[in-house]
């Protein structure tokens, strides 16, 4: 327990869930210390009776043990860590309208369409999007089973050739973001790697600058 700390300091960077970028990402790093806190708790009880038990006996009644600590501390701290999934689970699933982008995997590469200026554009390995509204990103595949994740703007959502997933992002500041495949994909898995250009919302539809319009 006094590792976790130590190990989370380093969890940093462009490719970190403990570096939010947007509501969704929030919430979900919100969940993480959640459970984390419910599974110390947990341990802690665990810890405290194996010493106990290296101490004298004790005269202690079964309910307090049992029904106290064993069946009622345990689930209260499930109850409220699955309430917590619930909760979270709920918020980031793709309410309400939204702007559709579109990625689509192969091996070992991602080509995006998004909407321009004077119709839908095509880019490869890079993504445009508004800052400060959300996204709903239609996923699909060519070849084998892919996987899209921004790490700092939520969660991932596999790419499966002959469906289309949906996922739905959002980010609160402009800026260039990092994402990868989270499924290994082949030999080039580690290369498949894209950018996100989120854009303040005055300079959208962003110019075209060497992708293709459709």
């Amino acid at each position: 327990m006094l590792a976790v700390p130590l190990i989370l300091a380093g969890c940093q960077g462009p490719l970190s869930t403990l570096s939010p970028a947007g509501p969704i990402a929030q919430d979900i790093a919100w969940l993480l210390w959640a459970m984390l806190a419910g599974a110390a708790a947990l341990t802690l009880l665990v810890l405290v009776l194996v010493a106990a038990g290296f101490g004298p006996p004790r005269d202690v009644p079964e309910t307090r043990w049992t029904f106290g600590l064993g069946v009622a501390f345990s689930l209260v701290v499930l109850t409220a860590t699955l309430a917590a999934a619930l909760w979270v689970g709920e918020r980031i699933l793709p309410h309400g309208p939204a702007l559709e982008v579109r990625a689509h995997a192969r091996q070992w590469s991602w080509t995006f369409t998004y909407p321009g200026p004077d119709g839908p554009v095509q880019a490869e390995g890079i993504l445009h999007i508004p800052a400060g509204q959300p996204v709903d990103v239609l996923i699909t595949a060519e070849d084998v089973i892919h996987s899209f994740w921004v790490p700092q703007f939520g969660g991932k959502m596999d790419a499966i050739p002959g469906r289309q997933n949906r996922l739905r992002i959002e980010v609160a500041q402009p800026g260039t973001y990092e994402g990868l495949c989270a499924e290994f994909c082949g030999l080039e898995h580690a290369t498949m790697r894209f950018q996100v250009i989120a854009h303040d919302p005055a300079d959208w539809p962003p110019p075209r600058v060497g992708e293709a319009r459709l």
